[in-house]
């Protein structure tokens, strides 16, 4: 396996930074591996090339090659019960001693009481569900059962979101890097707006009462005008993160309904409970007519996710809006549901709220008055730390974020950058307190160094 550190835009792969620690921490078996990556992997923005290797997995740690041991608190959102938890492992070797694999046409338990489970936990009438191998292809597929069911082919979505990287999902999603590159034009009808942000917004902690809930305003001026628009389709809370301001999902969700557009919930890399809740939209009093789900779906070992629709949208029996191989897959079904099943029954849910609001509160407290700290923001284990240059005016601070982010690494702790400022901390929801005290000591001590 190969360790592969999250860039972002901004964030240049031949930084002095970068070069630095590669200079000092890539050690001599990890070198090789490297090469032999570097020479057979098609490079692509975000993750080439690789500045170290993964030995081992366990928990929240992995370690490289040459003994290295980092917290991981990125883990590409899947590792919401650690690394290798022992009854998960359990479940696949079991399973796979059981029944490994099933074609699509025959069906079997374990995918049935997935479905079954997933229509449980899903609250309303979230009842109909398809399986896919990724989240990206989750969301082509809500799209498509908005098409059929709407009989019109317009979305609407933020610029920023991420969706998947699929030539769909990359349409309605609206960062740059997974868009800029393809050559021609992308899913027709694909029409954005500007994303919440109440940190950047003039009326920033003024209340929905001052601000008027522009943002949400916008996306009902946009349905208005389009007029045959199939579908919203949004991040409940931005993996940045954002936090949506009060009253905003409540007043898209009336919008949708005035327009007869329905709302689409990618809850991908937040759902399952990873911001305390259930699902992200939980916070929020909304229910969605699709909620697309995966990355943590599998434990952290098996690639599965989900689309799960209202009941009455099951309306594309006729023809194909999937048709995948490893659509009722057992194995992946019981990795799944085992992993739904530690969740409720470990309390990860309520632990993530506790220990959230726990890092959250730390953090404001040692760093309420660090010059270069603009906002600290989340809910559950999915927070942040925005850096800046300054912050009356709210420059981005790249350089400095980049120079925090090689520092927690040599200190033994690994996250993400995102919007090139953002230090983004998601560990698992299995976490111990103290080594969540470690790590944020960790993030601290590198932000006040750099400030």
């Amino acid at each position: 396996m190969v360790l592969k550190i999250v860039h972002t835009e901004g964030e240049s792969n031949t930084s002095d930074a970068r070069q630095t620690w590669l200079k000092k921490s890539i050690g001599p078996k990890s070198e090789p591996l490297l090469k032999r990556d570097s020479d057979v992997f098609l490079h692509q923005s975000l993750s080439s090339p690789c500045v170290s290797t993964i030995a081992k997995a366990e928990g929240i740690w992995i370690e490289d090659m040459d003994g290295r041991r980092f917290m991981d608190f990125h883990g590409n959102s899947v590792h919401h019960i650690g690394y290798g938890h022992p009854r998960l492992i359990k479940a696949i070797k079991d399973q796979l001693d059981d029944l490994p694999f099933a074609p699509r046409r025959f069906t079997n338990d374990p995918a049935v009481a997935l479905a079954e489970k997933l229509a449980k936990i899903a609250p309303g009438d979230l009842g109909k569900t398809l399986f896919t191998t990724g989240g990206s292809d989750a969301n082509e597929v809500a799209l498509k059962i908005a098409r059929a069911a709407t009989g019109r082919f317009k979305t609407v979505s933020f610029w920023d979101a991420f969706h998947g990287a699929g030539m769909g999902a990359a349409s309605v999603g609206g960062e740059a890097t997974f868009r800029s590159h393809i050559a021609g034009p992308l899913l027709p009808g694909a029409e954005h707006v500007a994303p919440f942000a109440c940190y950047r917004c003039p009326y920033n902690h003024a209340g929905p009462d001052v601000c008027g809930l522009a943002c949400a305003k916008m996306v009902d001026y946009v349905l208005e005008r389009e007029g045959d628009v199939a579908a919203v389709i949004a991040e409940p809370m931005r993996a940045v993160p954002y936090v949506p301001p009060p009253g905003f999902w409540a007043a898209v969700r009336d919008a949708c309904n005035r327009r007869g557009a329905l709302l689409i919930m990618d809850e991908i890399p937040t759902g399952l409970g990873k911001t305390g809740r259930m699902f992200a939209f939980d916070h929020d009093g909304v229910i969605p007519d699709i909620v697309t789900i995966g990355k943590a779906l599998g434990g952290g070992i098996l690639p599965i996710a989900a689309c799960i629709a209202r009941r009455d949208l099951d309306v594309c029996g006729d023809f194909a809006i999937g048709h995948y191989t490893h659509e009722k897959n057992p194995v992946t079904a019981r990795a799944a549901l085992t992993t739904i099943e530690i969740i409720e029954d470990e309390g990860l849910v309520e632990r993530s709220a506790e220990l959230g609001q726990h890092a959250m509160q730390t953090l404001q407290d040692r760093l309420a008055d660090c010059p270069i700290v603009g906002d600290i923001r989340g809910r559950g284990l999915m927070f942040g730390v925005e850096i800046v240059e300054d912050r009356a005016d709210k420059t981005p601070g790249n350089a400095k974020a980049e120079k925090i982010y090689y520092a927690c690494l040599e200190a033994g702790l690994s996250f993400k950058i995102s919007q090139g400022c953002v230090l983004t901390l998601s560990p698992p929801l299995t976490i111990a307190r103290a080594d969540l005290d470690q790590a944020l000591d960790i993030v601290v001590t590198a932000i006040k160094a750099a400030a």
